[in-house]
């Protein structure tokens, strides 16, 4: 498993927007990707998942990606936050 943290920026948080992005995203890789926030945690490939959390600015981030191709989808994923959000 790998995993990276990362604190939103974004003064809306994760919207509908950038979570549609983020699913599309994730969606690229057969490796399980979850988001974690605080006792949050939520299923990148699914939308709701994401929404559900609410996210906000300033909140801290935990990216996890777990399967044969963890290495790609954390490069990736870490490049569409830095990017997006």
């Amino acid at each position: 498993m790998k995993n990276f943290k990362y604190v939103i920026k974004d003064e809306i948080g994760i919207h509908a927007r950038p979570a549609g992005l983020l699913v599309k995203e994730a969606g690229k890789f057969q490796s399980a990707i979850t988001l974690k926030s605080g006792a949050k945690s939520g299923d990148a490939k699914r939308i709701f998942g994401i929404m559900g959390m609410a996210v906000k600015q300033n909140d801290e981030v935990t990216v996890e990606a777990d399967g044969a191709d963890e290495d790609e989808a954390i490069a990736a994923l870490k490049k569409f936050f830095e990017e997006n959000l």
